[in-house]
């Protein structure tokens, strides 16, 4: 291990993951090497276990496929072990506050992973734990989702510095940490959404600060077509988020334009890749010719989140 990796160890360790914007450019490098590290072990079938007898705290007040099963698999493949917590199984859905919760939870876990609605309710729950906790999916950032995509982008391509992404959609959760990761890395984005589904302007003026410092540039659009000329990276999220249900018939007329389809694929870059944070929905967002096509690594990406949030808990957590 290098004096800088040591360095890193010891600065990540007992730390709080709620946003990509509380991480340098170094730090979210070195996590992105730890995941390539880990994920060649993984490969290789060589067994690493820093998490041993270490207990992980997942509290689920929204549903997950991909959160719940990269983090469960996860500390336990790191030595740990993971303890599924829906609102049903704490008394916070019965009124005990989140301070009491993170105290109580503090003095048995090592770490707790939350995914739930209200971004200050993570904030909170950060405030009066004493042990790390990671923001596995709030309604406004999506942080974790982003570090494996970052993983991914630099496996596809082998750089991240002066990447193009066009982020298509609604400029939702994965709006917002996409912008604010790829700030961070000096990457340039492209945000294209209709008029009335613009990512946060308080997200996006944070973004556009981290852009200046890494030589980055934040832009959004409302024309997908011009938005894709030289893109090295398109990406896209369901219309209607979970919670959102109830829009969605009309958020389907409103994002007719917005589909990522072979027409618009064909106006990027010709080695253009394409990722979606699934569940997708082929017909709406994205058409089934794109998402199972050659372009297209959403299962390499969702790969990624098992590494990323390994090297996540054993940075934070090791």
């Amino acid at each position: 291990m290098t004096t800088n990796q040591i360095q890193f160890q010891q600065a990540l360790k007992g730390r709080d993951f709620l946003k990509l914007a509380d991480y340098t450019k170094e730090e979210i490098n070195y996590l992105i090497e730890l995941a390539n590290y880990q994920k060649k072990q993984s490969k290789d079938g060589i067994v690493f276990e820093p998490l041993k007898g270490k207990m992980l705290g997942m509290i689920f007040e929204k549903s997950s496929t991909r959160t719940r099963i990269s983090f469960e698999t996860g500390i336990y493949q790191l030595g740990g072990s993971g303890i599924f917590l829906s609102s049903r199984d704490l008394q916070l859905g019965r009124g005990e506050t989140i301070a009491d919760t993170a105290q109580v939870l503090s003095g048995y876990l090592d770490g707790i992973m939350i995914r739930t609605y209200n971004q200050s309710d993570v904030e909170e729950l950060a405030k009066y734990a004493s042990i790390p906790v990671i923001n596995g999916l709030t309604d406004l950032y999506h942080p974790c989702q982003v570090l494996a995509d970052l993983q991914t982008i630099k496996e596809v391509k082998g750089v991240l510095q002066g990447q193009k992404i066009v982020y298509i959609g609604d400029g939702n959760n994965m709006a917002h940490s996409l912008m604010i990761g790829a700030a961070k890395m000096g990457m340039h984005i492209v945000t294209v959404t209709p008029d009335s589904y613009k990512p946060e302007e308080q997200v996006t003026e944070k973004a556009k600060q981290f852009a200046q410092e890494h030589g980055a540039t934040i832009e959004w659009s409302n024309d997908p077509a011009a938005a894709v000329k030289d893109a090295d990276v398109i990406y896209t999220d369901v219309w209607a988020s979970m919670g959102q249900e109830a829009e969605q018939t009309q958020r389907v007329q409103e994002f007719q334009q917005y589909q990522v389809n072979e027409e618009l694929l064909a106006k990027a870059k010709s080695d253009v890749t394409f990722m979606h944070c699934l569940p997708a929905h082929r017909g709406e967002e994205v058409s089934a010719g794109v998402i199972d096509g050659e372009h297209s690594v959403v299962f390499q990406q969702s790969e990624n989140r098992l590494h990323a949030q390994k090297a996540l808990m054993t940075a934070l957590m090791g």
